[in-house]
């Protein structure tokens, strides 16, 4: 039971620091032009924290995606990343064929409760895959970003209930992880 809830503790950290890390480097690219988006960022910002600790956003069981569902994670990552870079179709083209496909799944076998989980997790690796050359720069990082978001997708399975941006947020803790991670070693 503890174990659970510093997993479910981390995940709401992770979620928040990605959320306010991603509005301050909004905010500090535009402070110069306009104060209107300082002020706006700061309303988000409280907005979020009040909204985590205020309105009942998770279950109160624990339960985590399972493994076999997670994996399709980093495999959307790579194809998207693929159909992206090398194929050389960009990110919105790439992400709209790979979602487009995985969507389609459930319909192979109407009766299997597992195809019917797939396209949420490789949609979540899509949005990795989507990535720029400059934040992705090789396959590699691709799967490493999509196999860290997929962990965060494992995790979030009963976090943030009915909140949209799920998926992305997901994908992009992974890639900012996979990118602080990289800094490191480089």
């Amino acid at each position: 039971m503890r174990k659970h809830k510093a997993i479910r503790f981390l995940m709401v950290a992770t979620v928040l620091f990605t959320q306010v890390t991603f509005l301050t480097m909004i905010v500090n690219a535009h402070y110069e032009t306009n104060a209107a988006i300082i002020i706006a960022a700061l309303v988000i910002i409280l907005t979020i924290v009040f909204g985590y600790r205020y309105l009942d956003l998770h279950h109160e069981d624990y339960a985590y995606e399972k493994i076999s569902v997670v994996i399709w994670v980093p495999i959307g990552a790579v194809l998207c990343y693929l159909l992206n870079v090398p194929a050389g179709l960009g990110p919105i083209l790439a992400m709209g064929i790979v979602g487009t496909v995985a969507s389609f799944l459930p319909s192979l076998n109407k009766k299997s409760n597992y195809l019917k989980q797939l396209p949420a997790s490789i949609y979540c690796g899509a949005f990795v895959g989507m990535s720029s050359v400059e934040t992705s720069p090789s396959l590699g990082f691709a799967l490493a970003a999509g196999t860290l978001a997929g962990l965060f997708f494992m995790m979030s399975k009963n976090l943030f209930l009915g909140v949209g941006g799920k998926l992305g947020t997901m994908a992009f803790a992974g890639v900012i992880t996979a990118t602080l991670m990289y800094a490191l070693v480089v």
